[in-house]
């Protein structure tokens, strides 16, 4: 688990920062599904990261836009974070950094967050389950994406 400290430290650097952190990220992964396009884009946080340790961060950058004609609400996210070392990690939970956003039609919804894997190669995919105007819920795919040690 990563310490207190430095999660708050590198959400303040991804706020910070992601215009520029976008802009050099690793190519952009997207899928739609039942009108919600979810579009991530990887970046490896050299810096943040130590080969030694077997210690490589990652930010991700996500937007999920409405495509559809009805508002929609993110409730959950249930991610898969697999290591080339054949370490798998799940993660699920309420809604999306503290929020479990409407996003209206036409709308998006971005933010970022990051991983540590212990190799320098792996990926991450999952699902966000979504609520409509009339209370019935679906599940969306947020796509596979690459993260590489290195990439950028």
């Amino acid at each position: 688990m990563v310490k207190a400290g430095l999660r708050d430290w590198l959400f303040c650097l991804l706020q910070s920062h992601s215009f520029l952190l976008t802009f050099f990220s690793m190519y952009p992964f997207s899928e739609i599904t039942e009108n919600i396009k979810v579009s991530v884009r990887p970046l490896y946080l050299e810096s943040e990261s130590n080969v030694l340790s077997r210690k490589f961060v990652f930010a991700y950058f996500i937007t999920i836009e409405n495509l559809g004609s009805g508002t929609v609400q993110l409730l959950r996210r249930h991610w898969f974070i697999t290591h080339d070392t054949g370490k798998v990690e799940e993660v699920e939970g309420e809604g999306v950094i503290g929020k479990q956003p409407f996003i209206a039609p036409g709308s998006k919804h971005d933010y970022n967050s990051f991983c540590i894997i212990e190799s320098m190669e792996g990926f991450m995919e999952g699902t966000y389950l979504m609520k409509r105007a009339d209370n019935t819920t679906f599940t969306i795919t947020i796509p596979r994406f690459i993260l590489r040690a290195m990439a950028n």
